[in-house]
């Protein structure tokens, strides 16, 4: 009771304190009148008084002297002299002018410290003041103070709930406001629909609207056009157009909710025809289409929309750029882009946190990381949004050490990851094979509650393959409650990518019995499982079911995976056929399938035949070449291969540079094939020594036919076993513990030679190694290989 007390008397204090500020200017006015009204009775002179003073306050605040003011009236308050209603509303309506909150509330702290209790026009306008300002708590508060209510003070305050997001305590108050007997007037039921709309509270907007016929008011142009933007927000486009029909003349408001409720329902053309039979369309009008027209893949029309708008007159504000900068991006629309962040900076609306994240998400989509990555450092608010477009650009460029820096970043700031968050970074994860990060960020998703997300799940089993723990991915597709077409794909194509042939057949008869149908997707996923395991049957059932059982038809990627499976089961005249049969004309990729099979089981005659289609057809990819040199080296046809490097050189073709990356401590490390830039250069290389001749004493025998070069056979040795991979490995074997699997990803196929010296290394050193390359996952260990040396 003391502390109450002892905060009163501090309220009490600063008031009084604020409004002697103005007291000895009000006071020389004050002089003047009580020297000139004493010379008559005490009655007369204090009415006399009262009215001069509450007059002259009035004066004041029309100049807006505000502080002389205020010190009239604390001198009033002094004398023991009523102020009148009157005065406070023109106090409150001055503090309205300045926008000050802080007078409103100090003016409003005197009514309560002087007992005054507002009516009409004072209490109104102090509700009107706080809700206009959004301080609902006072306006509530001022409100509940005022002796009695008229239909203003409740209308008021239901717009100002409903404007602030606390739709449902509008309605209430809707609702409370006629049990006291208060009619609702065309403003109440105009503020009061807007609460219906954002709760998508169809029935109770039902309800008002029978209440609005009953009052007359249908057709009238604010309640009608409040009546339009609540149909529409409730997905009711025919209720909406019924009302929108009888409106005698139709406003700029209730044009603008028809087009958006065509625009958000798909019918875009609908939107057009009446926006352009609009009379004068405003800001709002414009920014409505624009919009609708960029999410609706129409890019080039919001875009040109967006010119017109400005040719019009109608500045464009930063939800207008909002909507048309994704336009740009999704047409790759670089000069366009940098033209309206142009505009931007004009406007002053660079800084805005929305329009931001749509100017980094844009410069991302078109490619230029740079400018995304000036535009993200130069925000000096920055939302989740604008983050996760960050971390996605940097991935889509090949920055990946980029995106875990600022996902780590973002575990700083106050805000929380959310989905788009994890899904980026674990597709970086994904990318890198970095497995213990990839580990790092799925326990952040079981602490942010998003464990049982069916995307997340995909994404993570997903991650887990690409990073070489089947196992770990298993248990993530094990734990997901709801799995969903993508879910029992990315186990497949787990299994898939880890030559697990006949579990990806097992769980794709598991995801046929519970139900789910499969996608196209699903079918790459068991054919290339079947490819990987000789799963010639098997394949030939898949293939067929697809088309028979779930009219799925199959694409350029399903004829390849066939040609694959019947190719790396030597099924070479078979291949042939079925691609001579195809109803579509064979792709690059087709016939490198095929090429591959002809050089695993060693037919020269259709390698040739074969070679010469993918020649005509990527004269210039190398990858295309090396298969028929690989070819020709296992036919020991070195004429052939002399060939191949001619052309190459003639045609100045270059072989991709192979890379290799290897996680240790959480740390990514990349390695090319004769690199020496690392820091420890001297020990990787003194360890691929001791390597080499270990697993030289062990049997391994170099096979110098995958090297291109034209060289002498000793500098083909010393070239093939620095190659990425193994200079990788060798990195791992110096700097991890002994025991831990060292896990590698690498750009490009593996050679056959590294394939044979990493299963020699598995033995020699006691480790299992995963090596990750362009085409599946090996699983090396005491001295062989998860693929079976089929791949």
């Amino acid at each position: 009771m003391m502390a109450l007390a002892l905060k009163k008397k501090k309220v009490k204090e600063k008031i009084m304190l604020f409004f002697t500020n103005g007291l000895h200017q009000g006071a020389l006015k004050i002089k003047g009148t009580e020297e000139e009204i004493q010379t008559h009775g005490d009655g007369r002179s204090n009415r006399h008084l009262r009215i001069d003073m509450n007059a002259e306050v009035a004066v004041l605040c029309k100049h807006g002297q505000l502080k002389d003011a205020l010190g009239i009236v604390s001198h009033m308050d002094n004398e023991g002299i009523r102020v009148k209603t009157s005065t406070y509303t023109s106090l409150l309506q001055v503090c309205f002018n300045e926008k000050s909150v802080t007078l409103s509330k100090l003016v409003h702290a005197h009514m309560i410290q002087t007992g005054f209790k507002p009516h009409f026009s004072a209490g109104n306008k102090l509700v009107s003041l706080y809700a206009k300002w959004g301080d609902l708590a006072e306006a509530r508060r001022a409100m509940d103070e005022m002796p009695e209510r008229n239909v203003v003070s409740w209308t008021t305050m239901i717009a100002a709930y409903a404007r602030n997001g606390y739709s449902d305590t509008a309605l209430a108050l809707y609702y409370e406001m006629q049990t006291t007997g208060a009619q609702p007037n065309k403003f109440t039921f105009a503020s009061v629909l807007p609460a219906c709309a954002n709760l998508g509270a169809l029935e109770i907007g039902k309800e008002i609207h029978q209440e609005i016929i009953g009052f007359g008011l249908e057709t009238n142009l604010f309640v009608g056009s409040a009546l339009v933007d609540m149909y529409v927000k409730c997905g009711r486009m025919e209720d909406a157009h019924n009302v929108f029909d009888k409106l005698p003349e139709r406003s700029v408001v209730a044009m603008t909710a028809m087009i958006a409720g065509y625009a958000h329902n798909g019918y875009i053309d609908e939107a057009l025809r009446l926006f352009w039979g609009m009379p004068e369309a405003d800001g709002i009008s414009w920014t409505t289409v624009i919009t609708a027209l960029s999410r609706g893949g129409r890019h080039e029309e919001a875009l040109i929309l967006f010119y017109r708008m400005q040719c019009a007159g109608i500045e464009p504000d930063r939800f207008t750029v909002a909507g048309v900068l994704p336009a740009c991006a999704n047409m790759a629309a670089l000069e366009h882009g940098k033209e309206v962040h142009e505009y931007l900076i004009r406007s002053g609306f660079q800084s805005d946190v929305f329009v931001g994240s749509a100017l980094v998400d844009m410069y991302v989509k078109c490619g230029s990381i740079e400018n995304a990555r000036q535009v993200f450092e130069k925000m000096t608010h920055r939302n989740l949004v604008s983050w996760n477009a960050m971390i996605a650009g940097y991935a889509r460029s090949g920055y990946f050490d980029e995106s875990l820096n600022l996902f780590q970043k973002i575990k700083l700031t106050s805000l929380q990851p959310d989905l788009d968050t994890f899904l980026g970074i674990i597709h970086v994860c994904a990318n890198l094979a970095a497995l213990q990060q990839g580990k790092e960020v799925h326990e952040d998703i079981i602490k942010s509650g998003l464990q049982s997300d069916v995307f997340l799940g995909s994404a993570l089993v997903d991650m887990y393959a690409k990073c070489g723990s089947i196992q770990e991915a298993v248990k993530v597709f094990d734990k997901t409650p709801k799995r969903d077409v993508v879910l029992w794909t990315a186990m497949i194509l787990g299994y898939a990518m880890h030559g697990c042939g006949k579990e990806a057949v097992r769980l794709f008869e598991q995801m046929q019995s519970s139900g789910t149908i499969p996608d196209e997707v699903t079918f790459i996923g068991v054919l290339s499982a079947c490819c990987h395991s000789g799963l010639v049957n098997d394949g030939w059932q898949c293939f067929n079911d697809m088309s028979q059982l779930y009219h799925i038809m199959p694409t350029m990627d399903h004829y390849c995976c066939m040609v694959d499976l019947l190719g790396r089961a030597g099924h070479l005249d078979e291949a042939m056929d079925f691609i001579n049969r195809m109803p579509l004309k064979p792709e690059a990729a087709v016939w490198r399938s095929l090429l591959g099979a002809c050089g695993n089981h060693i037919n020269v005659e259709l390698g040739e035949h074969v070679a010469q289609r993918l020649f005509e057809l990527e004269p210039e990819k190398a990858a295309n070449y090396v298969l028929l040199s690989n070819l020709y080296a296992k036919a020991g046809k070195w004429d052939g291969i002399g060939n191949v490097r001619k052309m190459m050189k003639d045609k100045k073709v270059k072989k991709k540079p192979g890379c290799s990356w290897i996680e240790v401590n959480r740390k990514v490390y990349a390695f090319v094939g004769g690199d020496r830039s690392h820091p420890q250069t001297e020990n990787i290389y003194a360890m691929l020594e001791t390597l080499s001749g270990k697993i030289k004493e062990a049997g391994y025998v170099v096979d110098t036919s995958f090297m291109l070069h034209d060289v002498e056979e000793e500098q083909k040795a010393y070239g093939l076993f620095h190659h990425s991979e193994k200079l990788a490995l060798a990195f791992g074997v110096i700097t991890m513990s002994p025991g831990i699997p060292i896990r590698i990803t690498k750009n490009l196929r593996v050679c056959g030679d590294c394939h044979s010296a990493i299963k020699f290394i598995s033995k020699t050193v006691e480790r299992e190694i995963f090596v990750r390359d362009a085409s599946r996952f090996h699983h090396f260990k005491d001295g062989k290989c998860s693929c079976g040396d089929y791949w």
